[in-house]
């Protein structure tokens, strides 16, 4: 069955009955903010954090409050995008010095990208405190998992301060298979996986994921009226340089696919992961141009005209969609007419976490029929996870 490409189809999807709505990141007690459950545990300890710029308690860092509350932190360990959270994506961030506490920083995505023997070396406990967003190639829960490698190989304890998953109200997408494993993705979960990253750190260890299935020594503080139903609005800090709002946070999960595509993803507008297009199709009447700027210094198709679609009209749609288009990427390769060759890059089964669906849009194969090829595998992780689930499931 081939792909029907109505505009209605394409742009809006089927909507579910079931009305979702938002709950705003206000009305949840973070694990962070529960200082009473976990201040007693770091006392004369040696600290080290795992943390960046969404890690904070109120409008304050938790380093500042914990240092403030005569914690001594040691260590502080940066994810991708940096401490600051202020590198772009994929940029390699080098270790140092914070300018503010004079704390040595430890990159865990400059030369290595879990913390080494050396780098544990007269921590007594870790801390991690990191905003995820519910994708499993949004690189934090790698970072999590080597983290707890780590602490499991050098016999470290782990704490950490949970937060909700603005995505966590669905699970959908390909699974990934070993073939692809990478830093993209470490294990064989969905590509939308409806759980928040306490939740996960307990499924990794449960099913002893980890190296040689080790186990670490896991302290999860968790959320207080966390209604997992309900996508997540009003993050206070950006997770990421180019996730700046509401919108860019709930398409993710489909446009992070086109990331492995001819296609910008926004990178170098005001509006990255709200609008896709490329140079190569004049089949689209919206456009825009990609420009460097303090989040993008060089992004895809700097300073040229892109034809695509600007996704921004289409958030309370998606909303409600409960799964990830597949139309908007089988909409694109159908418009990329004589460029369709070069479409897909290495990176998209990475993305995809397997390569079925790269061949399942080259041949047009319907959007209910790629759906059913991941049901059974949907299915299977929805028995593994909710083994490990805190908050009641949606």
């Amino acid at each position: 069955m081939r792909l029907l490409y109505s505009w209605l189809s394409i742009m809006f999807g089927l909507i579910s009955l079931a009305q979702i709505t938002s709950q705003s990141y206000h009305e949840i007690t973070t694990g962070a903010q529960q200082t009473k459950l976990y201040l007693p545990i770091l006392k004369n300890k040696k600290v080290a954090i795992v943390t960046n710029a969404s890690g904070i308690i109120g409008n304050k860092h938790l380093v500042d409050t914990l240092l403030k509350q005569k914690i001594k932190i040691v260590k502080i360990f940066g994810p991708e995008h940096g401490f600051r959270g202020t590198a772009d994506a994929g940029e390699k961030v080098k270790s140092g010095k914070d300018p503010i506490t004079g704390i040595p920083v430890i990159s865990l995505y400059g030369s290595h990208k879990k913390p080494t023997t050396e780098d544990l070396k007269g921590i007594d406990i870790i801390v991690f405190d990191i905003q995820d967003v519910g994708v499993r190639f949004y690189t934090y829960i790698s970072t999590m998992t080597y983290l707890m490698e780590a602490c499991a190989e050098n016999k470290k304890d782990l704490i950490i301060l949970d937060r909700p998953n603005p995505n966590g109200y669905y699970i959908d997408g390909p699974k990934m298979i070993d073939k692809y494993k990478s830093f993209l993705g470490l294990h064989q979960v969905p590509l939308v996986y409806g759980m928040t990253c306490g939740e996960y750190a307990k499924m990794v260890n449960g099913e002893k994921w980890l190296k040689d299935s080790l186990t670490c020594k896991l302290t999860v503080i968790p959320l207080k009226n966390y209604n997992r139903s309900k996508f997540i609005s009003g993050l206070p800090v950006k997770p990421s340089p180019n996730l700046p709002n509401d919108t860019a946070i709930l398409l993710y999960p489909s446009l992070g696919l086109f990331e492995g595509t001819i296609l910008s993803m926004g990178r170098g507008t005001n509006y990255p992961f709200q609008i896709s297009g490329t140079p190569y199709t004049t089949s689209f009447e919206f456009k825009f141009m990609p420009g460097s700027n303090a989040i993008s210094k060089k992004p895809k198709y700097q300073d040229s005209l892109c034809f695509g679609i600007d996704f921004r009209p289409l958030f309370q749609q998606q909303l409600q969609t409960k799964s990830i288009n597949i139309n908007w990427l089988a909409l694109f390769y159908e418009k990329a007419n004589d460029k369709q060759s070069m479409f897909f890059d290495r990176n998209f089964n990475y993305h995809a976490g397997n390569d079925d669906l790269k061949q399942q849009i080259i041949s047009k194969i319907s959007e209910k029929d790629i759906r059913q090829s991941w049901q059974a595998s949907l299915e299977a992780f929805k028995v593994i996870r909710k083994k490990y689930l805190i908050y009641k499931d949606f």
